[in-house]
């Protein structure tokens, strides 16, 4: 960790972030680096960063990784600070292999790409209609796919299991079950009892009689 500067100096931050810890860095008006350091990824250890940042001098603009997961709390923080951010993509492939992976090196290139504004974008703000609209999204998607393992799981049960009657009463149930919402009401409710019933079946059926 370096010792602040000229406290005149104009300079550009960037920050590679982690779930526990975010490292920082620091360059100046010419690009060089003036120093890094990591902090806890908690409320108080953005401020801590920023006040670190700001002790280098005019703090222009902060370049930061990963700002739709590790680093959206950072951002919010930061903008929230008036501080102009910008999200910095995935730096070259070939250029990380070749160096091994390095959080200060990471840090220090994310400065050097805002600094440069290259590798840079707008990071996405996470609030307002489209952040709703993204929310309900992910949901429904998450709700399909768990009806569809749920069904495949019914539908394995329902092959795998003991006897033809348990068998038959499964796929009676199942296969009115994919559309039951669109049946009516006595229709609903009839299927339910079924379904019910088949559980039931199937669960006697495994426990066995009791001693």
């Amino acid at each position: 960790m370096e010792q602040p500067t000229n406290q005149t100096n104009t300079v550009v931050g960037g920050v590679d972030t982690h779930k526990d810890l975010h490292v920082a860095a620091v360059v100046d008006a010419q690009d060089h680096v003036l120093g890094t350091h990591c902090f806890p990824a908690t409320r108080q250890g953005y401020r801590q960063m920023l006040q670190w940042m700001q002790s280098f001098g005019v703090l222009r603009q902060v370049g930061v990784e990963s700002t739709g997961t590790y680093g959206a709390g950072l951002l919010r923080y930061l903008q929230a600070a008036g501080v102009e951010v910008l999200e910095v993509t995935t730096p070259d492939k070939h250029d990380r292999r070749r160096r091994g992976k390095d959080d200060d090196l990471d840090a220090q290139n994310a400065a050097h790409a805002a600094f440069a504004r290259r590798r840079v974008v707008t990071p996405k703000t996470r609030d307002g209609m489209i952040e709703s609209l993204r929310v309900l999204k992910a949901c429904r998607k998450t709700a399909v796919a768990a009806r569809k393992i749920a069904l495949q799981v019914i539908q394995n049960t329902t092959v795998c299991a003991i006897g033809d009657r348990n068998r038959r009463l499964c796929r009676q149930v199942l296969r009115p079950r994919l559309s039951l919402s669109h049946r009516s009401t006595s229709e609903r409710v009839c299927l339910r009892g079924a379904w019910a019933t088949c559980n039931q079946s199937i669960r006697n059926h495994s426990t066995g009689p009791s001693a």
